[in-house]
């Protein structure tokens, strides 16, 4: 279920049964030959599971993260930290105030850390719990990085599933850049990186990457549950 699909009674009578909801947050900024949106369709696809699989409701998603290294990159929008927090913290307070207090926030973006707001809003809020979870740093990830010998990492076979590609990419292996000439007086990741990738394989095969996408489903799902 998600917010856009329901009216403020349907919310209402929701609360009456369940009182946890889960938050999308990640980024609009360049992912290489994938979707700008990358950071935010891989944790919106998990949520869309355990909504249905669960029955919990779905916020909207906070489309834009603090992504200021990528702005050499055409279509990259970013937030500063502090702004992200305030933003965040506002959203949770919202829903608190209507009596929500289990938050599960699906992070898709690594620019993006735990606000300390959400620490402070339990004191506000008798009984708020909030579990932040970077989907691509579990297990399952670790584990299906190791079987295929190759690292996961920013817009390389990691990020690319079927709903994230929005054109061809390449079959190669690309090196994996050389991250220490950021220090370098004028150098920018888009010197270093390239066409956006940190690297590895830009792709593959769909049995890896289902495999995948179901270990982090399980995941959070575990983690919801807790919020129960």
């Amino acid at each position: 279920m998600h917010l856009a699909d329901l009216n403020w009674m349907d919310v209402e009578r929701y609360l009456e049964r369940d009182r946890r909801i889960i938050l999308v947050t990640g980024a609009t900024e360049q992912h290489g030959y994938l979707s700008l949106l990358t950071d935010i369709k891989v944790p919106q696809a998990i949520a869309g599971v355990l909504a249905e699989r669960e029955g919990v409701l779905v916020a909207p998603p906070l489309n834009f993260g603090c992504s200021a290294y990528f702005m050499e990159y055409p279509g990259t929008i970013t937030l500063t930290a502090p702004t992200f927090g305030l933003v965040l913290g506002e959203i949770v307070r919202s829903l608190a105030r209507h009596g929500f207090r289990g938050f599960l926030v699906l992070n898709g973006h690594g620019g993006n850390a735990r606000p300390a707001v959400l620490d402070a809003l339990q004191a506000e809020f008798p009984g708020l719990r909030s579990t932040w979870y970077n989907w691509w740093q579990g297990e399952a990830t670790r584990q299906i990085g190791e079987y295929v010998k190759h690292k996961p990492n920013h817009a390389n076979w990691l990020e690319n599933f079927v709903f994230t590609r929005v054109a061809d990419v390449p079959r190669e292996i690309k090196p994996e850049p050389d991250l220490a000439r950021l220090t370098e007086a004028g150098v920018s990741y888009r010197d270093v990186l390239g066409d956006g990738s940190y690297g590895g394989p830009y792709q593959m095969p769909e049995e890896i990457m289902a495999r995948l996408f179901d270990g982090v489903v399980a995941e959070a799902t575990a983690l919801l549950r807790e919020l129960q």
